[in-house]
């Protein structure tokens, strides 16, 4: 059951600031209200859709006292009380506290693991399955810095994906991803098994996080290309030390100033992730479950491609299907990982 006070609390400032910024009485802050404002829609709408659902119960009840209404309560009410255990559940969920980078843009990191070749051309499969459900989704997917092998597998990416609750979709791809399948290169067609890591971090703004010049060393070199005439012949390339942390990003597009502003945000965004991840460590010292966590250590995934198949270990979910999965096609796992992290967190709230 859910607190009916608390309902009342929030009911209540949500009208305020619907009166607020009906009177543009606001000022500097109407953004900040705005923003408040729009965050806290759903939850009222589901407060709304609630209590609605227990005045009808409650004017059922009374209706059997009357004779005359006594035959159409005695219809109403099993059809009311069948709905109210899924508008309690909805309610609950719509107050699960949030978290605050969900709708911030994303920066998706790729690196081959164990496996050799493998693991780097695995990795290239990953980045393209990033790649197609963006497009899916109608984001914008960026590619900021890529370092790829002789053959066509990659080192190391670095994407900026823009568009609507990136983070809160992508948060659940941090991790160890395992491939077993018959590598390209091997002659005798043994399954081989190889990995390759996955980060995602919420971008960061520049309120999150303020460096101090001092802080950092920024070296301008030469861009390292393709071969051939796509190789940059100038030091355009920017390397950027973070002293404190021992952080160090690079970018090496065209142009010099581009690849400082992009250096720059890549370092705020990991700084702000380390912070992010010291948090949550301190809150949650006894929390097993990994999910949403961001333990980019732990093996979250496998995927067979003799069997056609996609296991994500944290939740036990297996899909046969795993050509779709690698054309994009991850929002069922994405839902049943949020799915899951929410029964986690209304466990939290109610145990």
């Amino acid at each position: 059951m859910v607190p009916i006070e608390r309902l009342e609390q929030i009911t209540q400032r949500f009208e305020f600031l619907e009166a607020q910024m009906a009177e543009g009485t606001a000022g500097s802050d109407i953004a900040v209200l705005a923003k408040e404002y729009a965050d806290m829609k759903p939850v009222v709408e589901q407060i709304v859709a609630y209590r609605q659902l227990l005045a009808d119960l409650e004017e059922a009840e009374l209706m059997l006292g009357d004779p005359d209404m006594k035959e159409l309560a005695e219809e109403e009410l099993p059809v009311l009380k069948e709905q109210l255990p899924a508008a309690e559940h909805a309610l609950q969920l719509a107050l699960l506290p949030k978290d605050a980078a969900d709708k911030r843009p994303a920066m998706v990191e790729i690196r081959p693991g164990t496996g050799g070749d493998e693991a780097a051309l695995f990795a290239g499969d990953l980045l393209r399955m990033y790649q197609r459900y963006s497009e899916s989704r109608g984001w914008r997917f960026e590619i900021i810095e890529e370092q790829m092998t002789e053959l066509g597998g990659v080192k190391e990416v670095v994407a900026h994906v823009k568009g609507e609750n990136v983070f809160a979709r992508l948060k659940y791809e941090s991790g160890v991803h395992r491939v077993q399948r018959v590598p390209e290169t091997e002659s005798g067609g043994r399954i081989h098994t190889s990995a390759a890591t996955v980060a995602v971090l919420p971008e960061a703004e520049d309120v999150d996080i303020q460096i101090d010049a001092n802080d950092i060393r920024i070296d301008t070199m030469r861009s390292s290309g393709a071969g051939g005439q796509h190789v940059n012949t100038t030091d355009s390339a920017v390397r950027i030390t973070h002293i404190p942390s021992g952080i160090v990003v690079t970018s090496s597009e065209k142009s010099q100033h581009r690849n400082r502003e992009i250096a720059m945000q890549v370092l705020k965004t990991r700084l702000y992730d380390m912070e992010r991840q010291r948090i949550d460590s301190e809150r949650s010292q006894d929390r097993k479950s990994q999910v949403g966590s961001g333990d980019r250590s732990e093996r979250i995934r496998t995927y067979n491609f003799p069997q056609g198949r996609m296991t994500d270990h944290r939740i036990n979910l297996t899909l046969y299907k795993l050509d779709a999965v690698m054309n994009g096609d991850l929002d069922e796992i994405v839902d049943a990982l949020t799915a899951d992290d929410q029964a986690r967190m209304l466990a939290e709230m109610q145990g």
